[in-house]
C-alpha cells in the first residue's frame, strides 16, 4: 500500500445501518479494499446497506421523478454524512427472475453482437431477402420458431411416462400422472361410472381403452357416486340415485399438459413435470429459431450452432475475422478447422463416434467489401468481449446456456466482465464475495479482472470471505468483532499486515497463521459405493468409488462436472436405487420451466447396502416471502407458538396457539396482514415500505400482544437472536437444542424471524443442515452438500467443519462439492474432476487422501493438487 498514490478518501461518519454501531471510516479510493469479518457482523451493511446505497441516492436525485419509480431503489441509508463518494456500480449474487429464455448470450449482450453479424454479414441463401437482427433472435415474435415458439424443447407426455407401473390397475393407481388425493379419486370413480374395468391390470385392457383414458380430449359430465363399488355404482344408475356430484373427466395427458402450463404452484408444476417427455423441436432441432434464420450461415454455421459453442471456440472462429482474413481461403480453413473441431465434441458428447462425427463445414464464402467491413468490426468487438471471458474462466460455457443453470459465482462474473469492458472511469465497484463458487485457480484470473478495473482508475470495494484476496488487498476493513449485536464495529482499517497487531479481530488468526496444518486424523472407510459408466452433463461413462462413512471432498475447477457428479448424477442413481424420487430442493422453486434436459445414466455396483437414506442439503431459499422465517422453517415457532397458549392470559382470553401466528387473521394486525408494513404510493417518486401505523412492525394486532411469557410478546420474542432466544428459554429442552444447533453452526446473530427473503444462500444452507441435525442420527446416511463454505469467514468454516464431522463420527457419509483448500485439507478423501472446463473435463484425474493428491502437485493434470499441497505446507 505504500507505494500506492491513494488520491483521496470515502468518509463515513455515523453509520447505524443495521447492526453497524454509529461506525466512522475513512476508505480509500482508487484502490483495492476488501471488507471482512464473520458473518453477519457488519461487513454488508457498511459496503452495500451504506456506501453503495447512498451512492445510489445522490445518482437518483439527478434523474427525472417519474423515471426514478421505475427503478428498483436501495432506499436512504442511515448514516450522517459520506464525503468524497463517487457514483458506484454494485455486483451482487442476486439471480433476477429465472427464466428459461435467459442466457449468457443475452446477459453479457454478445447474442445482440452475433445476431447483427448474420444480419450483416451472412451468406444468405439465392433469392433470399436481407434479414434484420430480430430475426435471428429466439425470444422475438419475427424470430422464434413457430413450433416451439423459441424454446426448441418440446413437451409431451407418453403412455409410458404417465404409466410406469402396467402391472397394477387403474384402483392402484395405475395412471401415475393423474393428481393425487381427491383429484384423482374423482377420475377413478368417473371412469367406474361410464362403465370402465378399474380392477384389471393395466397391461390387459383394451388398447383403445388405454389411449383413451391417457389421450382424449374429451370432457365427458357424468354423476359420482362416492365410495360406491362398481356394482352399487350401477345400480344406482339404473334407479337414478342422486348422486354425490356430478364429475367432469379430464386425460391424463391433457391433465398434465394443462396443470404445467397454468397452476401458479411450484410443487404442481414439478409434479407433472415427471410424466413429461422432453424432446427438440422437430422444425429447429432445438436451435429455437425460424427456418429463414437458421438458413443463413457464416464460417459454414448457422446461429444456433454457433451459440452453442463454447465462448473459448468462438473465439477461435471469429478471430481470422476480426483480424481482416474472412475473405481469405486460409482464413476458411481456419475457421472450418475450429468448427469442425466444435462439432466433433458435440456429437462425441452425444455418444456419436469422432469418425461419424466429420462435419460438413463450407468455407467463408468471399464477402463483398462492406459485409467484409462489417464482419471485421463486429467480429473484433465480440473477440474483445470473448477475451475477456476466458482471462475470468468461463471460457467453458456457451450463448445459448440458460442463466438459472449457473451458479451465483459464474452470474456475477458474467457481469463483472461486462463492467471490464464498459470502460468506466472514477467508479465504486461494490462487489459481494466475487470468488463465492470459485477454484483457487479460477481466483487468479479474477484478481488480476479486479486489479485491471483498479488500473483504469476505478475504486474496488470488495465484501469478502477469501484470505488470499485479503492478502492482495491495497486496504482492509474488519468489522466485527462477532456478528449481530456483538458486532457492527470497525476494528481495523489499513494495510492488511497492521490487522496483526488487532487482538479482538477474528479474521487475524487466520490471515496470518503461525504454524503450518495440524494433519487431520483421517476415518477408514465402511465400504466403497461405486458408481459405474455414470454419464450427466459433460461426464461421459466415469466410474468413481465413494468411501462411505467419511468425509470425501469432491475438488476442480469450475465447469469441471463436480456438480454434475455429486449433486446431480449421484443424487439421482441414489435416490433410484433406494426406491424414492429424486429429492425436490424446494417445494417452492419457481424456475422449473420443464423436465431435465438430460437424463443421468450409470449405475451402482456396489455399496448402497450401507446407505438407507439420502439427504441433499443445498443453497436453495427456505422460502420466498417474507412470510417464511428461520423460526417457521426450523419448527421453532410452532412449539413457541403453544408456550403462548399455554400462558393463563391467553387460557383465559381462550387464546389457541394459531391466535399467535401471523398467517392467521385472527391473531395478526388487520392493517398489514400480518406483513408488518405497508407500502406507501408516492406518485412520480417510487413506492417506499413503511412500518404498519397500527402494529409498528408488530405484525399482531392488539390483544394478542397483551399476552406475555416472561414479560416478552411473541413479537418480542421473534425479534430475538438466536443466541438471546437461546439464553431466554434455556430451560425449554425442545426449544434449547435446535437453538443450539443453530448457534454452533454459526447463526447465532440471525434473528428467529428473519424473512427468509433476507437470507443468504450459505445462511439457507446452514439453517437446512441444522434443521438436519436435530434429526435421530442411525449412521446410515449419505449427506450431500454443494459447497457449504459460500459466505463463510475461515471461524464459521470451523464450525460448520465441526458439525459435519459429528454427521460422521456417527457413521454417516458426508460427501462436499468444496472449493475451500481448508475443508479440502481437513477432508478423508479427495475426488478431483478435471482436467479443465466443460468439455475438457469430466473425469477424475486425482483420488485419495489430501495428503496423496497434494503430492501428485506437478505430476498430474490436477488443477488443485498444488493448491492443497500449499494449505498443507503453507512455510513451502
Amino acid at each position: 500500500m505504500a507505494d500506492r498514490d491513494l488520491s483521496g478518501f470515502v468518509r463515513v461518519r455515523g453509520a447505524r445501518e443495521h447492526n453497524l454501531k454509529n461506525v466512522d471510516v475513512d476508505v480509500p479510493r482508487d484502490a483495492l479494499v476488501v471488507f471482512s469479518g464473520v458473518s453477519g457482523s457488519g461487513k454488508s451493511s457498511l459496503a452495500f446497506a451504506t456506501i453503495y446505497a447512498e451512492a445510489q441516492r445522490r445518482y437518483f436525485e439527478s434523474v427525472a421523478p417519474y423515471a426514478r419509480r421505475l427503478i428498483d431503489q436501495v432506499g436512504v441509508p442511515a448514516v450522517d454524512a459520506i464525503d468524497g463518494l463517487p457514483p458506484a456500480v454494485a455486483l451482487q449474487q442476486s439471480r433476477g427472475t429465472p427464466s428459461a429464455r435467459s442466457s449468457v448470450g443475452s446477459a453479457t449482450s454478445l447474442s445482440s453482437l452475433l445476431r447483427m453479424l448474420y444480419s450483416r454479414a451472412g451468406h444468405y441463401p439465392a433469392h433470399q431477402p436481407m434479414l434484420y437482427a430480430e430475426d435471428f433472435s429466439p425470444n422475438t415474435p419475427q424470430g422464434a420458431c413457430p413450433t416451439c415458439h423459441g424454446l426448441g424443447r418440446m413437451y409431451d407426455a407418453t403412455e409410458a411416462s404417465m404409466v410406469p407401473d402396467d402391472s397394477l390397475t387403474i384402483r392402484e393407481r395405475a395412471v401415475a400422472a393423474w393428481p393425487p388425493a381427491w383429484h384423482g379419486q374423482n377420475l377413478r370413480d368417473i371412469l367406474v361410472t361410464l362403465g370402465h374395468d378399474v380392477d384389471t391390470p393395466w397391461r390387459q385392457l383394451p388398447k383403445k381403452l388405454r389411449h383413451w383414458i391417457l389421450f382424449t380430449e374429451e370432457q365427458p359430465t357424468v354423476p359420482v357416486y362416492a365410495g360406491f363399488t362398481p356394482a352399487e355404482t350401477r345400480d344406482a344408475l339404473r334407479h337414478r340415485t342422486e348422486p354425490s356430484y356430478q364429475g367432469t373427466f379430464m386425460g391424463a395427458r391433457k391433465y398434465v399438459l394443462h396443470t404445467f402450463a397454468t397452476t401458479q404452484s411450484a410443487l404442481m408444476k414439478r409434479r407433472v413435470s415427471r410424466y413429461m417427455i422432453a424432446s427438440d423441436c422437430p422444425t429447429c432441432h432445438g436451435k429455437r429459431l425460424k427456418r429463414e434464420a437458421l438458413s443463413v450461415t457464416f464460417a459454414g454455421l448457422d446461429i444456433g450452432e454457433m451459440s452453442g459453442m463454447t465462448l473459448r471456440d468462438l473465439a477461435d472462429v471469429l478471430r481470422p475475422v476480426a483480424q481482416g482474413q474472412a475473405q481469405a481461403g486460409r482464413a476458411g480453413g481456419v475457421i472450418s478447422r475450429a468448427a469442425s473441431r466444435q462439432q466433433t465434441a458435440r456429437r462425441v458428447a452425444a455418444g456419436l463416434s469422432a469418425h461419424a462425427a466429420a462435419p460438413d463445414v463450407r468455407r467463408t464464402p468471399v464477402l463483398s467489401e462492406e459485409k467484409r467491413t462489417a464482419a471485421q468490426r463486429i467480429a473484433h468487438d465480440v473477440l474483445d468481449r470473448l477475451t475477456t471471458l476466458n482471462e475470468l474462466g468461463l471460457g467453458y460455457l456457451s450463448l445459448d446456456r440458460a442463466t438459472p443453470t449457473l451458479s451465483a459465482g459464474e452470474l456475477q462474473r458474467l457481469r463483472l466482465a461486462t463492467q471490464i469492458r464498459s470502460n468506466l472511469f472514477g467508479v465504486i465497484y461494490v462487489l459481494d464475495e466475487p470468488s463465492a463458487g470459485l477454484h483457487p485457480a479460477d481466483g487468479e484470473a479474477l484478481l488480476q479482472a479486479l486489479k485491471g478495473l483498479r488500473a483504469a482508475g476505478n475504486s474496488l470495494f470488495v465484501v469478502e470471505h477469501d484470505l488470499t484476496l485479503m492478502r492482495e488487498a491495497d486496504w482492509l476493513v474488519d468489522v466485527g468483532p462477532d456478528a449481530g449485536e456483538r458486532g457492527g464495529e470497525v476494528l481495523y482499517s489499513g494495510p492488511p499486515a497492521g490487522l496483526q497487531a488487532v487482538p479482538q479481530s477474528r479474521t487475524a488468526a487466520y490471515l496470518f497463521p503461525g504454524a503450518g496444518v495440524t494433519p487431520a486424523r483421517r476415518r477408514e472407510t465402511r465400504g466403497w459405493l461405486r458408481l459405474e459408466g455414470v454419464t450427466r452433463n459433460n461426464l461421459r461413462g466415469i466410474d468413481v468409488e465413494i468411501p462411505l462413512g467419511c468425509f470425501v471432498a469432491v475438488t476442480g475447477i469450475s465447469g469441471s462436472g463436480k456438480s454434475s457428479l455429486v449433486s446431480q448424477a449421484m443424487v439421482d442413481l441414489v435416490s433410484q436405487a433406494l426406491g424414492h424420487e429424486p429429492p425436490v430442493a424446494d417445494a417452492d422453486e419457481d424456475d422449473a420451466d420443464g423436465p431435465a434436459r438430460e437424463a443421468t445414466r450409470g449405475r451402482i455396483t456396489a455399496g448402497l447396502e450401507h446407505i438407507r437414506r439420502l439427504v441433499q442439503v443445498d443453497q436453495k431459499p427456505i422460502g420466498r416471502t417474507p412470510r417464511s422465517n428461520l423460526a417457521t422453517y426450523t419448527g421453532l415457532f410452532d412449539h413457541m407458538r403453544k408456550l403462548f397458549a399455554a400462558t393463563t392470559a391467553a387460557r383465559r382470553r381462550r387464546f389457541d396457539a394459531g391466535r399467535f401466528s401471523f398467517n392467521v387473521a385472527k391473531g395478526r394486525c388487520e392493517t398489514c396482514e400480518g406483513e408488518g408494513f405497508v407500502s406507501v404510493e408516492l406518485l412520480f417518486m417510487p413506492s417506499v415500505y413503511a412500518p404498519c401505523p397500527t402494529c409498528h412492525g408488530a405484525r399482531y394486532n392488539e390483544a394478542t400482544l397483551k399476552v406475555t411469557l416472561r414479560g416478552k410478546t411473541i413479537a418480542d420474542v421473534l425479534q430475538l437472536t438466536v443466541d438471546d432466544a437461546l439464553a431466554f428459554f434455556a430451560d425449554d429442552a425442545s426449544l434449547a437444542r435446535p437453538l443450539t444447533l443453530l448457534q454452533q453452526i454459526g447463526l447465532g446473530y440471525l434473528r428467529l424471524g428473519q424473512p427468509a427473503t433476507e437470507l443468504s444462500g450459505g445462511e439457507a444452507q446452514r439453517i437446512k443442515l441444522a434443521t438436519e441435525l436435530q434429526r435421530a442420527q442411525r449412521g446410515t446416511t449419505l449427506y450431500v452438500l454443494d459447497e457449504p463454505t459460500t459466505g463463510l469467514h475461515p471461524a464459521d468454516v470451523d464450525k460448520l467443519l465441526t458439525q459435519l464431522g459429528g454427521l460422521v463420527q456417527a457413521g454417516n457419509t458426508v460427501v462436499v462439492v468444496e472449493h475451500e483448500m481448508r475443508v479440502v485439507a481437513a477432508s478423508d478423501w479427495v475426488i478431483d474432476i478435471g482436467p479443465g472446463a466443460g468439455a475438457e473435463g469430466g473425469t477424475v484425474v486425482a483420488c485419495g487422501t489430501p495428503e496423496h493428491v497434494a503430492s501428485l502437485a506437478g505430476v498430474t493434470t490436477s488443477r488443485t493438487a498444488s493448491f492443497l499441497q500449499r494449505q498443507l505446507n503453507p512455510e513451502r
